[in-house]
């Protein structure tokens, strides 16, 4: 996590380099370079291949719906906004209830992001946290537009019924995965995580800042 000089922005995307975790059998980034300065070429082009899960990312509903919109098609305005960041670091497996209504008020803005880690991992976490369902269900009847979360998925690395998905899926929600949420006091923002206009693809990587508000 970065922030400037004024703590009015915090960077809360992890780094994408060669060694960026990925989910077990998924793409890793890698990067070649196309062309290079020199006497016969003015600039340096690269070429990357990766998941459009890796590093900050917003998925789409095609990537648990066969029958789900790309990303490029889904809708922007839930992706910036006011949100709320709130802490459950410890909360083990699961995203309880009870982890987070702490911070659940009457003003409780379309945007909630949580928090599990004390620092975000290097490495693959395989018992990574994830959302309850109910927790989904619950945010969702309070008007949430959009989950988030600081571990690889809102769901645990070892389900294959993806409830939390699910709900998501249910309700229309939106969500970011793959956070970084170190150092960021809970409390209210505005978020700015747009999505690439990829018009096939089931996810997009997304440069993700919280804005203190004014």
């Amino acid at each position: 996590m970065t922030a400037s000089p004024s703590r009015t922005l915090w960077d809360i995307s992890p780094a994408i380099h060669a060694g960026s975790p990925v989910f077990p059998g998924d793409t890793p980034y890698s990067q070649q370079w196309c062309a290079t300065i020199g006497p016969d070429c003015p600039v340096n082009v690269s070429a990357i291949h990766l998941s459009p899960h890796v590093g900050a990312h917003a998925d789409a509903p095609l990537h648990y719906d066969p029958q789900g919109a790309s990303i490029g098609a889904v809708d922007l305005e839930p992706f910036l906004g006011r949100c709320r960041v709130i802490h459950a670091m410890g909360c083990g497996p699961l995203v309880q209830w009870q982890h987070i209504e702490h911070a659940i008020t009457p003003a409780l803005p379309p945007r909630v992001l949580v928090r599990t880690y004390q620092r975000a991992p290097s490495s693959w976490d395989s018992d990574l946290a994830a959302y309850a369902p109910e927790t989904v269900q619950r945010l969702a009847d309070l008007g949430v537009q959009l989950i988030g979360i600081d571990t690889a998925s809102i769901d645990p690395a070892s389900s294959k019924t993806l409830d939390s998905h699910m709900v998501i899926r249910a309700r229309g929600l939106r969500v970011l995965e793959n956070l970084v949420l170190d150092g960021v006091p809970e409390g209210d923002y505005e978020l700015i995580a747009l999505p690439l206009k990829l018009i096939e693809a089931d996810a997009s990587p997304v440069r993700a800042v919280l804005r203190a508000l004014t």
